[in-house]
């Protein structure tokens, strides 16, 4: 349910690279060494990315290293990978559980490359794996199937991609689609036009894709039910009065099998706004909900009732599934320093900051976003 947003920042840096770079072949790595069995303390970690498995237990990733806390961000310990030690925005990762979690560093001499870190004991132990792609949208659904969307360059409005899946934890990947010409069996169902924003896969035959394609009126939405191999786009109509609206979506969030929100910022003669969509049928169809909120920006659903929006200053707060919204100031001026967050209840969250002069710093909040506590200095 959670997004992480290291994918975006590397699109700046893949629009300059070659998509018909030949992927190397996907082989197996070495189990790399256990850390040490005291596991350092790191002070004040400069998180780029955090997920929060509960209140207390989660995941984190440094500059240079995994972490892990299990008292709910107050202290952070070195997870590993061993021997790793350029991470942060550079790197995608996905972790699933407090025991699972897999990290891609790109290949520095081949962006369409990388190795694959994976850990099923909490970062205790770590396994690499050589992969055809480099960076991506990376997801899994249990400890052995998971899917990326892997970038493979953006451009004039356009982004190549391919769709991989694995099913031995991220050991191998098979690749169903691309839509890059340039590759062998390319295909059109999920157009070369249109930017990629993110993939949200189901289970292993179902997945969405969201974007934008600068087009008035279209809000970009496409879903597999094969696994990858075909692509159709779904319809979802654009409110009343933007039918000149720019749109973009970085597809749903599903918080049980059927119920689903899909964020779409409008951006028209009205600013930009922030359009939420309801399922309650796996995503078949979107119907809108009726508040509108302006520069709503991150956007967490916990459960199929309770939902929090961020637009800069204020948070928003649903309790009724984005019928109605409460709106909450927080104790903290987060401004333009918020860089992302992560509700694990409908009291409890996370906020992660990131200020001009670099310094990054974690908050929780036990009451809904109300006040918020600096963790981990």
């Amino acid at each position: 349910m959670k997004r992480i947003l290291s994918f975006l920042f590397l699109l700046a840096f893949l629009t300059a690279c070659a998509p018909n770079v030949v992927p190397i072949p996907v082989t197996q790595g070495p189990t790399l060494p256990p850390p040490t069995s005291s596991a350092p303390v790191i002070a004040a970690p400069g998180l780029t990315t955090v997920h929060m498995v509960d209140a207390n237990s989660g995941w984190g990733v440094t500059d240079t290293a995994v972490v892990r806390t299990e008292d709910g961000g107050v202290t952070w310990h070195e997870a590993g990978p061993s021997g790793v030690t350029t991470l942060g925005y550079t790197a995608t990762s996905n972790f699933l559980d407090a025991q699972h979690g897999w990290i891609l560093i790109t290949d520095p001499k081949n962006p369409l490359a990388g190795t694959m870190y994976r850990t099923s004991d909490g970062g205790t132990t770590w396994t690499s794996s050589s992969v055809p792609f480099g960076s991506g949208d990376l997801h899994f659904l249990d400890a052995d199937k998971g899917w990326i969307m892997a970038s493979l360059g953006a451009g004039a409005g356009s982004m190549g991609v391919a769709i991989f899946q694995t099913t031995d934890a991220g050991a191998t990947w098979t690749q169903t689609y691309t839509n890059d010409p340039n590759q062998p069996n390319a295909g059109s169902s999920l157009p070369l036009g249109g930017l990629k924003d993110g993939l949200t896969p189901l289970d292993m035959q179902n997945a969405f894709i969201g974007g934008v394609i600068y087009t008035p009126g279209e809000i970009y939405l496409y879903k597999t039910s094969d696994g990858g191999h075909s692509w159709s786009q779904i319809t979802v109509t654009a409110p009343v009065g933007y039918e000149q609206a720019d749109f973009e979506t970085i597809g749903p969030t599903f918080v049980s099998a059927k119920d689903a929100y899909l964020p779409v910022h409008a951006s028209s003669q009205y600013g930009v706004m922030l359009v939420i969509y309801v399922s309650h049928d796996g995503g078949a169809t979107w119907v809108l909900t009726p508040k509108m909120i302006p520069q709503g920006g991150s956007m967490d659903f916990v459960s199929p009732t309770d939902g929090f929006v961020w637009n800069g200053t204020t948070f928003y707060v649903t309790h009724d599934g984005a019928q109605t919204w409460t709106t909450i100031t927080p104790d903290v001026a987060f401004g333009d320093n918020f860089a992302g967050m992560d509700f694990v209840s409908p009291t409890t969250g996370f906020v992660l900051t990131n200020d001009v002069t670099g310094t990054r710093r974690l908050y929780k909040t036990t009451n809904s976003g109300t006040n918020w506590t600096q963790l981990g200095q």
